[in-house]
């Protein structure tokens, strides 16, 4: 028995050696929710482009190339532009500065809504800078109609992109789980009753995505408001915000450049499918490539959203060492999803393809 003990011993000691289990646990359990919670947000543009596509090949490609366009003109930028509150909130909460992370969030908020007034510029008058991009012009048209009718949801969504790091950063977690996969559920039924129920038919597809958004951002604006978790964080309207804007912008601006080069990259591949003969499959076939690339990013985004959290706030309490294992353990498990990912991949290719355009591509 000693013997046997002696042996568990060695071997859990030698496995804490090359990671931190304790730590890996917690970034496990923060990580999961966070990952839950963009693969839901992300998803729901997701179900509007597959219930559009399964209304023609022509829709297909449409719906694939605005869900690209809007996402390089507008989520994007969003989404890094909302990092700077990672690290203005993250280490604020670390030093105790809770009143200063509900004037974070207002500064980040006006930011934000500012760039979305341009992108949704950008986005109605889409189609000329399609065909000048050498789309093929039925499909610019179509998925210029499918733009406009998503514009109400990009506002929706940079309230949201806001929202979900002021409460990240302070690790409330279970709000935004449900504040997402709820309206994620609703918008299942809601998109089918619009595209196949009602005379909106195509253009049913984006306005549900905007209805569900923005259905998202009640929820969370209610919870923020009314929650006791929050009350030293949140409150209420400040015009303190307004002398934050600066330094704000100091950190959005490089976040968003870093996330848009890394995103545009990909993106830029749908605007060439567009140039190849056969246009129509090609922009259909890249776009869900790079649909399936972003929904993985979605999941190791939750890893990175513990990180940027975690680190920050150890580095608010100026516990640098801490601050240094965290980011260790984190890149261990990063090399983990990464290998599962593929595994996937490799083996369940095919499911996933038909999950999402059916059939007619496969037999081709």
């Amino acid at each position: 028995m000693v013997k046997e003990y002696g042996g568990e011993e060695r071997k859990k000691g030698l496995w804490n050696k090359m990671l931190d289990v304790e730590e890996a646990k917690t970034q496990v359990l923060f990580a999961v929710p966070m990952i839950l919670t963009n693969v839901s947000y992300f998803s729901i543009t997701l179900v509007s482009v597959m219930f559009a596509g399964h209304l023609g090949k022509t829709q297909l490609a449409a719906s694939t190339l605005a869900n690209s366009w809007a996402s390089v003109t507008g989520f994007i930028i969003l989404i890094g532009l909302s990092g700077a509150l990672e690290t203005l909130c993250g280490q604020g909460y670390g030093a105790k500065m809770y009143r200063m992370l509900g004037i974070y969030l207002q500064s980040s908020i006006i930011i934000s809504l500012f760039y979305s007034i341009i992108a949704s510029f950008i986005w109605f008058y889409s189609e000329p800078i399609l065909i000048l991009l050498h789309q093929e012009p039925q499909v610019a048209k179509m998925a210029a109609i499918y733009l406009r009718h998503l514009i109400p949801g990009l506002f929706a969504f940079a309230l949201l992109q806001c929202i979900l790091r002021f409460l990240q950063t302070q690790t409330v977690v279970l709000p935004l789980v449900i504040c997402s996969l709820v309206p994620l559920l609703i918008h299942v039924g809601l998109t089918y009753v619009l595209v196949y129920r009602t005379v909106l038919g195509f253009r049913g597809a984006p306005l549900s995505a905007a209805i569900t958004l923005w259905l998202s951002v009640i929820m969370l604006g209610i919870y923020v408001h009314y929650s006791d978790k929050l009350k030293d964080t949140w409150k209420g309207i400040s015009k303190e915000c307004f002398k934050h804007l600066l330094p704000n912008m100091k950190l959005a601006i490089p976040s968003a450049v870093m996330v848009c080069l890394e995103y545009w990259a990909f993106e830029a591949l749908v605007i060439l499918a567009g140039l190849m003969p056969n246009s129509e499959d090609s922009t259909s076939l890249i776009a869900m490539c790079l649909q399936t690339e972003s929904g993985v990013f979605m999941i190791s985004y939750g890893f990175s959203a513990v990180v940027s959290t975690r680190v920050a706030n150890e580095l608010g309490a100026g516990n640098t060492d801490r601050a240094r294992n965290i980011v260790a353990v984190t890149l261990k498990l990063s090399v983990f999803l990464a290998l599962v990912i593929i595994l996937f991949l490799v083996f369940g290719h095919n499911i996933w393809v038909r999950r999402i355009i059916g059939q007619r591509y496969l037999m081709n």
